[in-house]
């Protein structure tokens, strides 16, 4: 009696069990389980089009067209003639074998990519004979087409989406579609629309027996939006042509808007080389480039110390401080001493000599000793060189320096701007302003990336504000409303001390360094720089390579419709190859047309392979523009 009352008490335990295990699993959990997701049912996919992408000027940079790729279910895979498959294919048997199980691997019941983007000779002959094998079929893909061979850096590229990325986001499935780098990896939520599905529902032999409830669970391919830019392709492509046979990044704003009009890194390459078959070993190819590197956009990425174009922003430091002002002189002896003994001296070029030299002088020839005296003054104003270091900081990053900025694209370093802590570490709590004395003319540990001095510049011309700078103009047709991008950003100068930086670097072009890069009928506004360069050797030591040629300008003076910011690396003095570079770009944009055909013809066939190839036989390989 007791064994069989403990054997009906099992019973009723274990059937207990059973039960409230199915009612967890088809009550509780089925509310929140898509019954899609069942491998009784199979899904099919309805890929839409991808957003195109056009210029400022409506001029389509990004289209589409049709791929074809052979798909797998493992599952649904029958035994086969793997020979006569893999010669309709045209791949060999350990190919085949290798796709297969790396489908198997990822869900044997889920469709994955066999074979991507077939010719398109082969689709039709493809498409008659593959349904004789069970588990294999042929999906149309939408992949991207470049009608412009430009701006590679911007635009980015779209790549397959691998396993990890699948099994960790619901969106996808492994081998679809996704933006990579640039605008096609920032905006892609936007850019991919949303891909239509369609359930069918299986028998237990896996065949096909029709719609999975109706279509209830079904949706429609939503296509994705349009993206206008701010960028102006005429100009980039322009850009891009001149820095033939060059390295280094260009960087062009529109000031009252903060409008990205060109973002030109050198070498680049041409973005329909990562699209279609060949993509793979042209990616291989691009991104182990390690010496010339034209995946890396300089524009963003590369860091340079600023030069004689970072004295401006001293000069305007010390007026707003009080330290000096229009009328306060500085005598030049060819250079500046400093240090407790006066031993220490950095030369000056300005070339005046038995008379003082005022800030609007300082700022068109350029002269170290001025801004070096200026930039002490600021740092020992209240006595304490960290108090004073930490305010200089804080007036300079005003200008977007020393920060990301907050753009829209995915790349960008933060360049340097040092404060006190900073040199509290260096020096051990030990320090003075003269021992970041070279942080006066644009050198010592200061570093910025061509955006953030096109940045500078673009505030300079506004007297004292900017916009934070991005590179898409509407959405669907529509303006972007993000904040952002709307909210004007104020330095920390007062806007009256930004008039005489102005008429001085106006000079700069009338009676300065840039003067025969002038321009018939527009005034522009510009400095010159040339930025100390040294590289790391084999055994670790630094020596002195072929400095930076730097230049910043906008124009026209009296209502800037554009801000440049150029550096050319190894290009020796700015005014050499960067002041051209510069005033062809700006003619190019506000005159649509070049009248200095010479000076055009000089810098299109202007090469520094030469001096890049010495470079490459004694230094290690490093990110361009580190120090």
């Amino acid at each position: 009696m007791k064994r069989s009352f403990l054997l009906i008490f099992l019973i009723t335990v274990v059937g207990l069990i059973y039960i409230g295990r199915l009612f967890q699993l088809q009550i509780i959990r089925g509310k929140n389980q898509n019954p899609t997701q069942s491998s009784a049912v199979k899904t099919e996919y309805d890929y839409p089009e991808r957003g195109h992408i056009y210029d400022r000027n409506n001029k389509l940079l990004v289209a589409n067209q049709l791929s074809y790729d052979v798909m797998i279910v493992p599952k649904d895979v029958e035994p086969l003639d793997t020979l006569e498959f893999c010669s309709l294919l045209k791949i060999d048997k350990e190919s085949f074998k290798k796709r297969f199980k790396s489908a198997v691997r990822y869900a044997r019941w889920l469709p994955s990519k066999f074979l991507k983007q077939l010719a398109k000779e082969d689709f039709a002959y493809l498409q008659e004979k593959l349904p004789k094998y069970k588990g294999f079929y042929i999906q149309k893909r939408i992949i991207r087409n470049y009608p412009v061979r430009s701006a590679a850096n911007i635009v980015g590229f779209i790549a397959e989406v691998n396993e990890n990325k699948a099994k960790t986001n619901d969106y996808y499935e492994q081998g679809e579609l996704i933006g990579k780098l640039g605008i096609e990896k920032q905006y892609e939520a936007v850019l991919r629309g949303v891909k239509g599905k369609k359930h069918f529902k299986r028998n237990n032999l896996n065949k096909i027996t029709g719609s999975y409830k109706n279509g209830k669970y079904d949706t429609l391919a939503v296509t994705g939006k349009d993206l206008t830019l701010t960028i102006d392709s005429d100009l980039q492509q322009y850009g891009e042509l001149l820095m033939t046979g060059k390295r280094g990044g260009i960087v062009a704003i529109e000031p009252k808007t903060g409008e990205i009009l060109a973002l030109i890194t050198a070498p680049s390459y041409d973005p329909n080389l990562l699209v279609g078959r060949k993509r793979s070993p042209n990616s291989v190819r691009l991104f182990n480039d390690t010496i010339n590197i034209p995946t890396f956009d300089r524009g963003l990425q590369a860091m340079y110390p600023p030069g004689s174009p970072f004295k401006i922003l001293n000069g305007l430091i010390g007026l707003q401080e009080g330290v000096v002002d229009e009328k306060f002189g500085v005598y030049c002896h060819h250079g500046y001493k400093y240090g407790l003994r006066k031993n220490e001296f950095m030369g000056c070029h300005c070339g005046i000599t038995g008379r003082p030299i005022r800030l609007k002088t300082a700022i068109a020839k350029s002269c170290n000793s001025y801004f070096a005296t200026t930039y002490k003054k600021i740092i020992d104003k209240t006595g304490d060189p960290k108090e004073g270091m930490d305010n200089w900081n804080k007036h300079v990053q005003s200008f977007g320096l020393g920060n990301y900025l907050g753009y829209d694209l995915p790349a960008g370093r933060k360049g340097t701007i040092p404060d006190a802590e900073f040199y509290n570490k260096w020096y051990k709590n030990r320090w003075r302003s003269t021992y970041t004395i070279s942080n006066a003319i644009g050198q010592g540990e200061i570093l910025t990336t061509p955006m953030q001095l096109a940045n500078m510049t673009a505030a300079i011309a506004n007297k004292g504000y900017f916009y934070t700078p991005h590179v898409v103009k509407k959405i669907d047709n529509k303006k972007i409303a993000d904040s952002i991008y709307a909210t004007r950003r104020n330095t920390t100068i007062n806007p009256k001390h930004f008039t005489i930086a102005i008429e001085a670097m106006h000079e700069v072009f009338t009676n300065g360094t840039a003067r025969s890069s002038q321009i018939k009928g527009i005034e522009i506004c510009g400095k010159t720089g040339t930025s100390e360069n040294k590289i790391k050797i084999i055994n670790g030591k630094k020596v002195q390579a072929s400095d930076h040629s730097i230049f910043i300008a906008f124009a026209p003076k009296d209502d800037p419709k554009i801000a440049i910011a150029i550096f050319v690396e190894n290009g020796g003095y700015g005014s050499t190859i960067a002041a051209p570079i510069t005033s062809l770009l700006i003619e190019k944009y506000l005159n649509k047309t070049i009248s200095r055909k010479h000076i055009e013809d000089r810098m299109i066939n202007l090469s520094l392979q030469k001096e890049y190839e010495k470079l490459i036989k004694k230094k290690d390989t490093l990110a361009p523009g580190t120090k």
